[in-house]
């Protein structure tokens, strides 16, 4: 079973240095980018509106329609739109956990 699960993490590093280095991250989405970072704080949750505290994020509030869900329907978090455009994705206690950067010329 040990090497069953060391098998797994090393088939999986090697998919992701795979596919990482397939991968060109442009300034606009790179997370070095201020706009993206969550040092930014339109993107962090300590920014009232990104907040777990606030109702319009809160899983408890059923009219959100803002809510992140599973395969199987559960609720797993929320996404906030900063003012700068950049969609924030946090988990239910309000932990970022990814971000799609502005769309531009759409």
């Amino acid at each position: 079973m040990k090497y069953l699960v060391a098998l797994f993490v090393l088939a999986q590093i090697a998919i992701y240095a795979r596919y990482s280095e397939a991968q060109v991250v442009n300034w606009d989405n790179s997370p070095m980018n201020y706009q993206n970072s969550p040092m930014n704080y339109e993107n962090s949750s300590m920014n009232y509106r990104n907040s777990p505290m606030n109702y319009q994020n809160s899983g408890m509030n059923y009219n959100s329609n803002n809510g992140v869900y599973d395969n199987n329907g559960n609720r797993v978090g929320y996404e906030v739109k900063a003012p700068s455009g950049v969609t924030n994705y946090f988990d239910a206690n309000g932990n970022r956990i990814g971000y799609s950067p502005t769309s531009k010329g759409r």
